[in-house]
């Protein structure tokens, strides 16, 4: 299961934000890729993992909890046929 984390950030805390994410570490769940953007959110985070639980567990407990994170928006891919 592949999910899109899509991150904002308080003003002047993008660069303390992308040091924490970048240690990300989410036991089956993997962080794929992670992108600085442009737009209304700072952050991209590919999440990779066996469950939508695992992954929500990581965008709970690693990526909400970083100080000067605001807001999260979880996107979970889907197959199209």
């Amino acid at each position: 299961m592949k999910a899109y984390v899509l991150i904002e950030t308080a003003a002047g805390k993008t660069k303390s934000v992308k040091k924490a994410l970048s240690t990300l570490k989410g036991g089956k769940t993997a962080v794929l890729s992670m992108d600085a953007v442009t737009g209304p959110y700072d952050f991209i985070v590919v999440l990779e993992g066996p469950s939508l639980d695992g992954i929500g567990q990581v965008v709970t407990e690693h990526i909400g909890v970083v100080d000067g994170v605001t807001r999260t928006t979880t996107c979970v891919a889907v197959a199209i046929s």
